[in-house]
């Protein structure tokens, strides 16, 4: 016998139940390309030798409904690394668009992404706020005119199930503002921004529909936090939880939590902050893995 839905429910949005922490620059070893998978539970697994040419600072996102993309990096790269749908570390794609590096990437549209922003050395000024758009199938298109001031060290998640946001970062100084991004990949213009304004953050979805900004760098590492709405409001700072640090990355896990990873404190950290499905911060969780800063990180499967 069939279940019985009453009229007008709507199901919870599910993201992705597995996550990626990819690449980075380690004090040991410099460059890397390393790759950590996070299980459907949030536990971080140990390295996996690296696939494609080893990089930092770039961005990462979700696309195809199920699979992830790593791209640019310092060094003004513009190639990209597909994640299968298993977690697996595609070689090097030819780059397309402007090499570009301390950009942001999420996703839109339920199976597309989009980097944005960023710093280009063969520009004056640097920063840049050129986008480009990944199909459902991992392919990038070419550079589309940015909206919004141009900066980079900012961040980017998921929210509403279908849209994105970037926010924070710099240009001369912290910035709070934020641009959201609608459905059809559409960049909107700056929203003055809530919160702190500090640079060198994580982003990543949770509960289906909402996202949080965490971490970053104010005048020093801090470790607060900021969520967003189901409607893309970003809510002012929440006291930190666990080790300040900046450098890191986030993304999601178990369909509806998130993590944050790694970045730097002191020096190097291959430390771990879960995000439940309500958006509350847990304490460190002891490392696993090559410590590192600079690194991306995406949900699959």
């Amino acid at each position: 016998m069939f279940p019985i839905i009453p009229a007008n429910t709507v199901a919870e949005a599910a993201g992705n139940s597995e996550g990626i922490f990819g690449y980075g620059y380690a004090d040991a070893s410099g460059a890397v390309s390393i790759t950590n998978l996070v299980s459907n539970v949030g536990v971080v697994a140990d390295d996996v030798a690296g696939v494609g040419t080893a990089r930092y600072s770039m961005a990462a996102c979700e696309y195809g409904g199920d699979k992830g993309i790593f791209g640019y990096g310092y060094g003004d790269y513009s190639m990209t690394n597909l994640v299968s749908n298993t977690g697996v570390v595609g070689s090097d794609v030819t780059g397309v668009g402007s090499g570009r590096f301390a950009l942001a990437a999420c996703g839109y549209g339920e199976d597309k992404g989009i980097f944005a922003f960023g710093k280009d050395f063969d520009v004056s000024p640097n920063q840049v706020s050129i986008k480009n758009l990944v199909s459902n199938s991992g392919v990038v298109a070419s550079d589309a005119t940015g909206v919004g001031t141009a900066r980079f060290d900012l961040a980017a998640c998921e929210y509403g199930e279908d849209k994105g946001i970037f926010g924070f970062g710099r240009t001369a100084s912290n910035l709070s503002m934020t641009n959201l991004v609608s459905n059809a990949g559409v960049v909107a213009s700056d929203v003055s921004g809530v919160g702190t304004a500090r640079r060198q953050l994580a982003a990543c979805g949770y509960g289906g529909d909402k996202g949080i900004f965490g971490f970053g760098y104010i005048s020093a590492a801090a470790s607060m936090t900021n969520l967003v709405s189901n409607a893309g409001v970003v809510a002012t700072d929440v006291t930190g939880v666990g080790t300040d640090r900046q450098h890191l990355a986030a993304t999601q896990y178990g369909g509806d939590k998130g993590i944050f990873g790694y970045g730097l404190t002191d020096g190097d950290s291959s430390l771990t902050n879960l995000v439940s499905n309500t958006g509350v911060v847990a304490s460190d969780v002891a490392g696993v893995g090559t410590i590192r800063a600079y690194l991306e990180a995406c949900s699959f499967n």
